[in-house]
C-alpha cells in the first residue's frame, strides 16, 4: 500500500532547468527501488532513470546521460529528478514509478509496481 505524488513540473526555455519531486507516501512500504520514466504524445513510455534502496547504485538511459541526475532522501521518504540543459525533445509527462520485489533490471517498466499519475515537462522556445 503505497502511493506516489510527482511535482514541480513546469514550462521552461531550452537550456534551463528543472527539478521534479516524488513523495512517498505510506507507513509500512519499502521499495527495492524507484525510477523516472517519461512519455511524450504518441510516443512510449521511455525509460528515464533509476535508483536503488540505499542510494548507491544508479541508472540513467542514454536520453539523460550526463544531463540528468536522481538522488532520494529517505527521511523525507522522497525521489528526485534533477534536469539540467533541458531540450524541446524532453518535454513529455514525467512518472515516478517504485518497486516492491528486487530484480537486476531497473529499466523494464514491466518491474514496477506503483506509478504516480505524471507531472507535465514542457520545454520549448
Amino acid at each position: 500500500q503505497v502511493q506516489l505524488v510527482e511535482s514541480g513540473g513546469g514550462l521552461v526555455q531550452p537550456g534551463e532547468s528543472l527539478r521534479l519531486s516524488c513523495q512517498i507516501l505510506g507507513s509500512t512500504f519499502r521499495d527495492s527501488g524507484m525510477g523516472w520514466f517519461r512519455q511524450a504524445p504518441g510516443k512510449e513510455r521511455e525509460f528515464v532513470t533509476a535508483i536503488n534502496w540505499s542510494g548507491a547504485n544508479k541508472y540513467t538511459g542514454d536520453s539523460a546521460k550526463d544531463r540528468f541526475t536522481i538522488s532520494r532522501n529517505h527521511a523525507k521518504k522522497t525521489v528526485s529528478l534533477q534536469m539540467n540543459s533541458l531540450k524541446p525533445d524532453d518535454t513529455a509527462v514525467y512518472y515516478c514509478a517504485a518497486r516492491s520485489s528486487y530484480s537486476t533490471d531497473y529499466y523494464s517498466s514491466r518491474n514496477y509496481d506503483f506509478w504516480g499519475q505524471g507531472t507535465q515537462v514542457t520545454v520549448s522556445s
